[in-house]
């Protein structure tokens, strides 16, 4: 027999748990909420715990102000000459004043304590059922206390004749019941009150919580944390500078990255961008006036890239990239281009004069060849030898020579002036290479294409002071342009390889203001421009000159011969 088959049970169903709210909103609202709840809660039991006694003692206040009032010399004068009765004048006064002022009773004593009036004309002619020693020795009494009526707050008095003696005693009671109306009564009005508070307060809350919730995005605090730290994380972790500013130009927030690009600590936050920086480029850039996507800055001896992106509340957020390294590769490729075009040149001059050569040879012109061979090596060394005189730095000579190459590949004339002595106490020679090769190169591009064009290179050195001046044959630099040139970004040339143009001159000036010099532009002699770089530490202390031997013998004359001839000197020296 085949078994039924059976359905499957369906999976209990997940009971919803309820339990704190994630987002912002939510628990800023409930918390809210709940303070509202519980100081309007604080407030209306603050207000409710004196109420009563106050109801109480207002109560009691008022019966003693009628017990005061009752016991006048009349009231006095009908106790001694009627008796207790309800007819009696006692009795009327007693009960005029209690309707009038709507008290429970109204009791007029005698020194026994006998009554002459009350509410029940029963009771009158009897004692009264409290005590009314207090009242009788003079003193006025406020109580809340239990009689034939039942609770009531009360108010007793002395009674005194005209002469000021006490003959009796006014005891008035209001109901305490109606005391008890009125607190109830007060409540349901404080409620109101405190119910409309609570609205209002829910309100508030309700329209700060949604402002809240569109501030946070509606995230949850968990969101907001985890945020926190990931940024954290990524400020410090990237390789960009990041500087962020508020919307009157504070720095707000900086990595460590951006820190070191700039060259500044972490206590430049909180302050303006041009009090950290100071005024320039960068500071221009960074605040928005100069406008634009990658930026180029020079900040101390670094070419930076800047971007600037505004935000939302009116600041902004900047990102710096370090191209030093890039640029010098990229002006070394480029140099290196320019290289491989000059070698390429003298490779095909070359041939062209190894193609002279073999025809002298075969035509059998020896004496025309040897001619030919020795001048063409003699320009190369005599260009060599020109620039080692003048300039006894290997590094600056071998620049000046692989530039004297170019140049002469390029139809410009290169000379080194005739007054040239750069010696070889240079502290830093790869600063002059980079000062001296960009102006050079910088001369070449001008003068290339011009009439007769020619560069020329003034070395000269003054104590420690080296002074660099390179002059073209090119259009040269109009005045209102003079300081723009040596601006971070500016050029007239096409972009090169590297897409980046306009820091060559501005590295110039960073490196002479940097030790304290300068550099310019002005007209050249002949048209054209110059360019003068004053660098006054750039060069170490001569070596002293050695002192001539005072010691020695006295008898012996160093120079033995001192008006011969040197060759005939030289002969008598040699060996036999």
């Amino acid at each position: 027999m085949t078994p039924a088959p059976t359905t499957p049970t369906p999976p209990p169903a997940r009971r919803r748990r309820f339990g704190w709210p994630q987002r912002v909103f939510s628990q800023v609202l409930l918390m809210q909420l709940a303070i509202a709840t519980g100081v309007t809660v604080l407030a209306t039991g603050l207000f409710l715990a004196p109420l009563s006694a106050q109801l109480d003692d207002q109560a009691m206040r008022r019966a003693l102000a009628i017990a005061e009032t009752t016991a006048s010399p009349q009231v006095a004068a009908a106790l001694k000459t009627s008796p207790p009765s309800a007819q009696g004048p006692v009795q009327a006064e007693a009960e005029r004043i209690r309707q009038s002022t709507g008290a429970e009773y109204v009791v007029v004593m005698d020194t026994r304590g006998v009554r002459w009036s009350h509410t029940d004309p029963a009771q009158i002619g009897r004692r009264v059922s409290t005590d009314p020693s207090a009242a009788l020795a003079g003193r006025e009494v406020m109580e809340i206390d239990s009689g034939t009526l039942g609770r009531s707050a009360r108010g007793k008095a002395p009674l005194r004749n005209a002469n000021g003696t006490i003959v009796g005693a006014v005891s008035v009671g209001i109901e305490y019941d109606s005391v008890q109306d009125r607190l109830l009564g007060a409540i349901p009005g404080l409620l109101a009150y405190a119910g409309g508070a609570l609205a209002a307060g829910a309100l508030a809350a309700y329209l700060i919580s949604r402002r809240l919730q569109r501030r946070t995005h509606d995230l949850a605090f968990s969101d907001i944390s985890a945020l926190l730290a990931e940024r954290e994380a990524m400020l410090h972790g990237i390789r960009e500078g990041v500087v962020a500013l508020d919307r009157t130009g504070r720095i707000r927030l900086m990595n460590d990255e951006a820190q070191r690009l700039l060259g500044i600590g972490p206590e430049a936050t909180g302050r303006p961008l041009e009090e950290a920086l100071g005024s320039g480029r960068t500071a221009d850039v960074l605040a928005g006036r100069v406008t634009g996507e990658d930026l180029v800055t020079v900040r101390g001896h670094r070419v930076l890239i800047a971007n600037r992106m505004p935000t939302d509340d009116g600041g902004a957020v900047a990102t710096l990239r370090d191209r030093t390294e890039l640029e010098r590769l990229g002006r070394e490729l480029d140099s290196t281009r320019g290289l491989i075009d000059a070698l390429r040149a003298q490779d095909h001059e070359h041939a062209n004069r190894m193609h002279t050569l073999l025809g002298l040879l075969e035509l059998e012109m020896h004496d025309e060849a040897v001619e030919f061979v020795t001048e063409v090596v003699g320009v190369h060394r005599a260009t060599a030898e020109q620039v080692t005189e003048k300039v006894h730095d290997p590094l600056l000579a071998a620049l000046l020579v692989g530039k004297a190459t170019v140049a002469a590949e390029r139809g410009v004339s290169l000379r080194i002036s005739r007054d040239s002595l750069l010696p070889d106490r240079l502290v830093d020679p790869r600063e002059l290479v980079t000062v001296l090769g960009n102006l050079v190169d910088n001369a070449l591009d001008a003068a290339a294409g011009t009439p007769d064009a020619r560069v020329e290179i003034a070395l000269h050195a003054e104590a420690r002071t080296a002074v660099l001046r390179v002059t073209d044959s090119g259009p040269g630099v109009p005045d209102e342009q003079r300081e723009l040139i040596f601006t971070e970004g500016w050029t007239t040339k096409e972009l090169p390889s590297h897409g980046k143009r306009g820091l060559g001159l501005a590295l110039v000036r960073r490196l002479a203001e940097r030790q304290g010099g300068s550099a310019r532009v002005a007209d050249g002699p002949d048209g054209g421009a110059e360019f003068t770089v004053v660098l006054p530490e750039a060069l170490s202390e001569p070596e002293p000159e050695p002192q001539p031997d005072t010691d020695l013998d006295p008898y012996l004359d160093p120079d033995p011969n001192p008006n011969l001839d040197p060759a005939i000197v030289r002969a008598i020296e040699e060996p036999r």
